[in-house]
């Protein structure tokens, strides 16, 4: 295990960078981070949650709210904005440089990011550089639904009937959702053509000339233009 990293005069272990980064994510999908929310993005027990934000408001990385609701302090969020670039690299070195499915690399950058150093990190920058999607299509800033949408992108449930779009980013924390839509031909870059939205909460879609039903709950993760 790597050693413990210092930020200013505070100790930040794996499991701190872990919530901060947890709480981060979850502001960029639209969530409104309380306890409960890092309880299912951290996967771990209440208890547990509350124990470590305890730790991280006593550090200074966040504040909670009298309505309970968890926001990350300038120093919080740099360390996480930090943690994220580097998973973000880490994605694309997997999948630009080794050539690794799309939909695998999530899981491999969550094991790798905290054992790459700054020197190799800087390495990777260097290399790849910071302005390309990571292999889901999404950018390395801290991004929101509303930053999407101003982007001029929408879930894909929205597109209107008879209307083509092309995928631009897909949510990457779910690796079975990955996997069905990759086999569906959904990915960043494809073309899909919402046929109709139906009465039993799907869609139906047309993708690569072939019509396929997709749910809501798993277009919504999947933004177009």
């Amino acid at each position: 295990m790597p050693p413990a990293l210092q930020f200013e005069s505070v100790k930040i272990t794996i499991s701190k960078e872990n919530y901060l980064k947890a709480i981060a994510e979850a502001e960029s999908e639209g969530e409104t981070v309380i306890a409960a929310t890092l309880a299912r993005w951290v996967n771990v027990s209440p208890p547990a949650v509350t124990m470590a934000m305890r730790r991280l408001k006593r550090d200074g990385l966040i504040e909670v709210g009298k309505d309970g609701v968890v926001t990350l302090t300038d120093e919080g969020r740099e360390i996480a904005s930090r943690l994220l670039t580097r998973h973000h690299l880490i994605e694309r070195m997997l999948t630009e440089i080794f050539g690794m499915e799309w939909y695998k690399v999530h899981e491999e950058a969550e094991a790798l990011e905290h054992a790459v150093s700054s020197d190799f990190e800087q390495k990777l920058v260097e290399k790849l550089g910071l302005s390309g999607p990571c292999p889901h299509g999404n950018i390395v800033e801290m991004d929101t639904p509303q930053a999407r949408r101003e982007r001029g992108l929408k879930p894909l449930d929205e597109l209107a009937p008879d209307t083509l779009g092309r995928v631009v980013s897909v949510y990457e924390r779910d690796r079975r959702l990955l996997e069905y839509l990759d086999r569906l031909g959904i990915h960043p870059g494809a073309e899909v053509r919402m046929l109709q939205r139906n009465y039993d909460d799907t869609v139906t879609l047309s993708i690569g000339g072939e019509t396929k039903p997709l749910g809501r709950a798993a277009a919504i993760k999947v933004w177009v233009e």
